[in-house]
């Protein structure tokens, strides 16, 4: 049974539900997540269709997604993916993120990636997973599956979770995870030492922006895309970014870059090829913009002993929004993975 919580309609429609987990304040005041949560369809979905129920692959399973930088959750044909596989779908909306965040908070900012642990274990109690010293009689301990996936930062997020907490979770499926700085590891160690100060005298100032839009462009229904989403939530050229919270991320790709331990097995995709261009170029819907994926590519093998890398050609950064075809090949990729593994 869910941990006691206060569910109400959430800003995705009729099917999904949002909850307030209230965190420890900080300097800017008030501190929240929010988890929603997906019904189960009342009207199969297109993935219901497709697939018959003796043919899922994430029966009794919990699944806990996360997304990525300047993102929140608004992939409603992911939870429909994982409906469609028999699994009880959860998405959390991190600390000044989506529908976290509170009038003056620094959107998106964190000094220590680990500080959101404290709003994964209240997910996760709420799911029936919290650990087992106060949930002996949870799903959990009944044999409930436990999945975590990851977008882009939330990837690098979970997967450090995931190594502090052995034995919690049953898979990891990381979309486009951002495991490496886009310059190289020796860039990073080169950039750490200036920001480190930086973050030390100035954590919250603003630095130049990087992001020119092109992704945002990418998956825009008004634009080039075909995804509709909250542009105070999503802004087009992304959160600012400040020195604090660049160093939280590059202390993460140092321990990534060092190996990690994670006990569970782990997926991962990410596109065939990045384009890092400053100028718009049609091409970009068929690549991935915002990280290099040769280099992530590498770090993947740093996750853990089990891990299965899918290379899925012509997809975007968030694999899930790209084409149609490209995002049903990866969903196929990854049912194909659960059958071996989950």
């Amino acid at each position: 049974m869910d941990k006691s919580v206060t569910w109400k309609p959430d800003v995705l429609g009729l099917g999904y539900l949002q909850a307030t987990l209230e965190l420890k304040p900080d300097a800017e005041g008030e501190v929240v997540a929010t988890l929603v949560k997906a019904l189960p369809p009342k009207v199969p979905s297109f993935f219901s269709r497709l697939v018959g129920k003796a043919e899922q692959v994430a029966t009794n399973t919990d699944v806990l997604y996360i997304h990525g930088w300047s993102d929140y959750f608004f992939q409603k044909n992911l939870a429909e993916y994982w409906r469609s596989q028999g699994a009880q779908f959860y998405a959390l909306d991190l600390r000044k993120y989506g529908r976290s965040i509170r009038p003056g908070q620094s959107e998106g900012f964190i000094e220590d990636l680990s500080d959101y642990d404290e709003e994964i274990e209240l997910a996760l109690e709420v799911m029936g997973h919290g650990t087992e010293k106060s949930h002996s009689d949870s799903r959990a301990a009944a044999g409930r599956k436990l999945v975590l996936m990851g977008h882009s930062t939330g990837g690098l997020v979970l997967s450090l979770w995931a190594d502090r907490n052995p034995g919690r979770a049953d898979a990891v499926v990381l979309n486009s995870p951002w495991l490496e700085y886009q310059l190289t590891a020796a860039a990073r160690a080169l950039v750490t030492p200036a920001l480190r100060a930086g973050a030390k005298l100035n954590p919250k100032t603003k630095m130049p922006s990087i992001d020119f839009g092109f992704y945002s462009r990418t998956i825009d229904i008004h634009k080039d895309g075909e995804w509709e989403f909250n542009l105070d939530w999503r802004p087009e050229h992304g959160f600012p970014v400040r020195p604090a919270w660049l160093n939280a991320i590059l202390t993460g790709h140092a321990k990534v870059a060092a190996g990690l331990d994670i006990d569970a097995p782990v997926f991962t995709w990410l596109s065939t090829k990045s384009l890092l261009v400053p100028r718009w170029s049609p091409e970009m819907k068929k690549a991935d913009v915002a990280i290099d994926v040769n280099i992530v590519a590498a770090r993947v093998h740093h996750l853990g002993k089990l891990v299965t890398l899918s290379r899925i050609e012509n997809a975007m950064h968030d694999v899930i929004l790209s084409a149609r075809p490209v995002r049903q090949k990866a969903f196929a990729e990854l049912t194909r993975w659960l059958k071996a593994y989950l």
